[in-house]
């Protein structure tokens, strides 16, 4: 029989896997602001942020040295007295819209933003249109028939071939 799990230990495997399961943010205790409503924007406002070495990361998640001046940055910013679309104003600034995880909705952003549902929509259409094209019934009503000729060929090539009349049977005399 196995020994049943303790409760320490059944708790200690719990707190674990929650451990795991949870994000992992960058930010270093260092960087947090004593003020929690701020430190909540700024946290807010990293999330939304792109580390320019990691890409496809915000700056709250990644621990490139960028990303923590960029963080700092915004803590900064936040200090100062800046609200939130004056601080994205600054980085944009600086740094382009390419800081931005997700692009504001602008002229420039259009085709960012209007081709992926419009090939969406389109790539819909084309299986749609396929759909309709092909024929609707099975193998056999696509097939043509036979010709009398074709089948009579078919006929003589499928007819078991009739053995030969060997010599060895004979005699030779």
């Amino acid at each position: 029989m196995k020994p049943a799990l303790t409760k320490p230990v059944l708790a200690a495997m719990c707190f674990l896997t929650a451990l795991a399961l949870s994000p992992a943010y960058a930010v270093q205790p260092d960087e947090i602001m004593s003020d929690p409503a701020k430190e909540a924007r700024a946290r807010d406002l990293s999330r939304e942020l792109r580390c320019m070495v990691c890409q496809n990361q915000s700056i709250d998640d990644s621990e490139a040295p960028l990303a923590r001046d960029l963080r700092l940055l915004v803590r900064e910013r936040i200090a100062a007295g800046d609200n939130d679309s004056q601080v994205i104003d600054f980085l944009v600034a600086r740094y382009g819209e390419f800081v931005l995880l997700r692009p504001r909705f602008e002229r420039q952003t259009l085709l960012l933003w209007l081709v992926p549902p419009l090939v969406l929509v389109g790539g819909g259409l084309a299986l749609w249109m396929h759909s309709r094209r092909r024929p609707k019934g099975g193998a056999d009503e696509a097939s043509p028939a036979l010709t009398a000729e074709e089948e009579a060929r078919l006929r003589q090539l499928m007819a078991p071939e009739v053995p030969s009349q060997s010599l060895s049977g004979k005699s030779a005399n």
